[in-house]
């Protein structure tokens, strides 16, 4: 990718906000299925999608991600329907994490997942599974072209922040404005804490009624 496109993509080191902040202050935009979730609590990763379609069953188009990301990429793949295979394991992640690659988000399974967990290697995935994937030279994928998973095209480049609370991706354009916002309202947030520790409720906090009007 051009060094042109990369400079436009928000600075990533410093980000401390949640992928529920981030939703929420995008205006409750880009969130991927819940069904993709961490591997292990606590798992985190923030980045710049590499889009990967792979076929049904079939892992070699993630071998070719491996290769053809940049450093800090987070590989996004499709599997389309095929859900129930463990596309990705611990060899891959060795080869992703010397390339530095900073995470994976996977419709489809992984496997190995305690050496995944191990190595600490971020990992957000439909399902955790036993089953082997093929490596068809003649399958149906691509590398680097949009994928939709969801409701979100997810583009190459594009903001991935991923959490205990789910995978959210948002348009790097778009990033940094939604970024600021999630500042803002955890900000907030800490400040409501504080009422709370002092014996305020959330019913005066948020204005609530405190009655059934229907």
């Amino acid at each position: 990718m051009p060094s042109s496109d990369r400079a436009e993509r928000p600075e990533t080191s410093e980000i401390t906000v949640g992928s529920a902040s981030l939703y929420e202050a995008a205006g409750k935009v880009g969130a991927l299925p819940a069904v993709i979730r961490s591997i292990h609590p606590g798992m985190r990763v923030i980045g710049p999608a590499l889009p990967v379609r792979s076929p049904a069953g079939d892992n070699l188009w993630l071998h070719r991600a491996i290769y053809a990301a940049e450093r800090g990429d987070v590989l996004v793949v499709d599997t389309g329907s095929g859900l129930e295979h463990g596309y990705w394991g611990e060899v891959m992640t060795a080869a992703a994490q010397h390339r530095g690659i900073a995470g994976l988000v996977i419709t489809g399974g992984v496997r190995d997942s305690a050496e995944l967990i191990a190595r600490g290697f971020p990992t957000f995935a439909g399902a955790v599974s036993v089953r082997g994937t093929t490596k068809n030279p003649q399958g149906d994928g691509d590398v680097g072209s949009a994928v939709r998973i969801g409701d979100v095209v997810v583009r190459r480049g594009d903001l991935v922040l991923a959490d205990d609370d789910g995978v959210v991706v948002l348009p790097a354009a778009d990033a940094v404005k939604a970024l600021a916002e999630a500042e803002r309202r955890d900000s907030a947030e800490a400040d409501i804490m504080t009422r709370l520790s002092a014996g305020e409720t959330t019913i005066d906090i948020y204005g609530l009624p405190t009655e059934h009007t229907g």
